[in-house]
C-alpha cells in the first residue's frame, strides 16, 4: 500500500492549512500482534499527550479492531493508522480481505467472543467500514473525541 492511500479518513476535514498528526504501522496478522499493536498505539498516544478516558478507549479500540482483522480474515498482515486532528482521533485498521462478509455487531452473543464491535460502538462517537479502494481488503475505522494539552494539529508531527 502506498503511503497516504487507502487509510486516509474519508470523514475528516483536511482542507488547506489543516494539519493532522498521523501514525501508521503494519504487523503480521497473528494473535501475538494484538499486544504489539496496543504497545505501539500507547507509545504514539503518549507522544501526542492524549490522556484519560480517550487514551484508554483508543488503546481498547486498536486492540479490538486488530483482533477482528486477525481472527476473522485470512490476512497475512494488518495495517493500523492513528490520525489526530483537532479534538478528534480516528483509528483505522486495514486487513487484506478474504472475509465472508463485513464486520457486524452481535448484540446477542453470550460467549467471550463476538463483543469487540459492541465495545467499539460503545466507546467511539462513530465507526464503520468500507472496502479499500484498491481491492486490497477492508478498512474498519472508529472516531472518538479527546482532550489533550493542546488540540492535535497545533504542533508539527515528528
Amino acid at each position: 500500500m502506498a503511503p497516504g492511500s487507502a487509510l486516509i479518513p474519508r470523514l475528516m476535514d483536511l482542507s488547506p492549512g489543516t494539519e493532522a498528526l498521523r501514525y501508521c504501522f503494519a504487523l503480521p496478522a497473528h494473535p501475538g500482534s494484538v499486544a504489539g499493536a496496543r504497545q505501539l498505539a500507547r507509545a504514539r498516544l503518549d507522544a501526542w499527550k492524549l490522556t484519560g478516558d480517550a487514551y484508554d478507549a483508543a488503546v481498547l479500540i486498536v486492540s479490538e479492531l486488530v483482533t477482528n482483522a486477525v481472527v476473522h480474515t485470512t490476512s497475512a498482515r494488518v495495517v493500523c493508522e492513528l490520525r489526530c486532528l483537532g479534538r478528534r482521533l480516528r483509528i483505522a485498521v486495514q486487513d487484506q480481505g478474504h472475509r465472508l462478509d463485513g464486520p457486524r455487531l452481535r448484540r446477542s452473543s453470550d460467549d467471550e467472543h463476538g463483543r469487540g464491535l459492541l465495545l467499539v460502538d460503545a466507546m467511539s462517537s462513530s465507526w464503520g467500514s468500507h472496502d479499500a479502494g484498491d481491492s486490497s481488503g477492508r478498512i474498519v475505522w472508529a472516531e472518538l473525541p479527546h482532550s489533550t494539552e493542546r488540540p492535535c494539529g497545533t504542533e508539527r508531527p515528528c
